[in-house]
């Protein structure tokens, strides 16, 4: 079955203020162990009792140890009870000895907690090509203490950090066979976000009852129509990596695609990843906005979304927002090179709510008015519609900014 969920007219979860910790039984922390000069940069993630667990990764072909560490300890009973996470050093094209110490990290982190290391993944973020200091992260594991009085979710939060300049979090509760289900998330990324995966680390936890293989199946689609539909620079990393963990505690019967209660499940664990995916859109390396393209009228949902990304992923797009400056030609040009075909005549483009080209022809609309829009908010939305279909579907981004340059310009130094 492709599709696990229709979409529902109505909010049928509850959004609030939680974090990776709300669902029962998950507990998270971070240190300092000394791969960054000061700030945390070791992060640990444990539920109580071994969860169901899932996991999506970059499609870049030279994939870091890490990723390879976690998908063999997913492929070996499709459970994780814990993860352990650095920053600072991604553990990528470090070779053999690279891998042998991402491994280590799942051997210390499992003894640690007492329990298999097949029930422990690996994640890295941070520079490539440098091997990880590994003493410096044995030391960290050993002065970890994972119970609910040493837990502090927003430690969590800053040690899987590089450049972002806030943490991003989500948490959302809906009713599952009368219980209370909570699910929640973390995530990092700044820049080298692209669609197909981008350098970004998401964890999402959750104290649902249901088997892996649904767990896997939700994660796939709710990331296709989030995370895969963000984009800041072009860039795919190397490390890009999200799991999901549902440790069952909430007592709800098992979920799957036919439990009556399944669309309320999914809608409240796709708000997860849109919530997440639009804050590393919007903290894009010196990103002063966060932009949305939505296409609608396209053929298919497909069609649409390759249109909305081609749109938020242009740089001349991009630079036009930045300055404020409404020239929708740029966004004529996207539309043209997107591989979709296109009738010029029914195109309708929107900046907000100022119609720019209505049926494929320029309008009438105030310069000063679309400039005050574009310069006086920091969420933009760009509105397509193609008028030859039903499909629809949004991506995000970001402005392009000087200070992307400046950042990237010495990101080792």
């Amino acid at each position: 079955m492709n599709q696990v969920h229709e979409k529902a007219t109505t909010e049928i979860y509850n959004k609030t203020d939680g974090n990776i910790m709300s669902p029962a039984g998950f507990y998270a922390g971070g240190l300092h162990c000394g791969i960054k000069k000061k700030r945390p940069d070791l992060a640990w993630l444990y539920s109580e009792v071994p969860a169901k667990a899932a996991g999506i990764y970059t499609t870049n072909q030279f994939q870091a140890a890490p990723i390879r560490v976690t998908k063999e300890s997913l492929e070996a009973g499709h459970q994780l009870q814990g993860l352990i996470v650095n920053s600072g050093n991604a553990n990528s094209f470090t070779g053999e000895q690279g891998l042998h110490h991402a491994y280590l990290m799942r051997e210390w982190f499992a003894s640690h907690l007492g329990v298999e290391k097949s029930l422990i993944g690996v994640s890295s973020t941070g520079v490539i090509g440098e091997l990880l200091p590994i003493e410096k992260i044995e030391a960290g594991i050993s002065n970890i203490v994972p119970g609910k009085n040493q837990a502090d979710f927003r430690v969590f939060e800053k040690a899987i950090l590089t450049t972002d300049t806030f943490a991003k979090r989500a948490c959302a509760t809906v009713e599952i066979d009368g219980k209370t289900v909570t699910i929640a998330g973390a995530a990092k990324g700044s820049g080298m976000i692209h669609p197909n995966m981008a350098t970004m680390l998401a964890f999402v936890t959750t104290d649902a009852e249901m088997e892996a293989q649904t767990l896997q199946l939700a994660l796939k689609q709710a990331a296709d129509e989030t995370f895969n539909m963000i984009t800041v620079d072009g860039d795919t990393s190397t490390n890009d990596m999200v799991v999901a963990m549902a440790n069952g505690m909430a007592g709800n019967h098992p979920l799957s695609v036919a439990h009556p209660d399944w669309n309320r499940f999914y809608q409240a664990f796709a708000y997860i990843c849109e919530t997440l995916a639009k804050q590393i859109a919007r903290d894009g390396e010196g990103a002063t906005k966060l932009v949305e393209a939505k296409v609608t009228g396209a053929r298919t949902n497909e069609e649409a979304g390759i249109v909305s990304k081609t749109i938020i992923g242009s740089n001349l797009v991009k630079t036009a927002i930045f300055g404020a400056d409404a020239n929708w030609g740029r966004i004529i040009n996207a539309i043209g090179y997107s591989g979709v075909k296109v009738e010029p005549q029914k195109l309708t483009i929107k900046l907000g709510d100022i119609t720019v080209v209505e049926n494929g022809m320029p309008c009438f609309y105030s310069e000063e008015e679309a400039h005050a829009y574009l310069a006086g908010r920091d969420e933009i939305q760009i509105l397509v519609d193609l008028q030859d279909g039903a499909g629809e579907k949004a991506a995000w981004g970001c402005d392009l900014t000087y200070d992307y340059v400046k950042i990237n310009a010495s990101y080792r130094t």
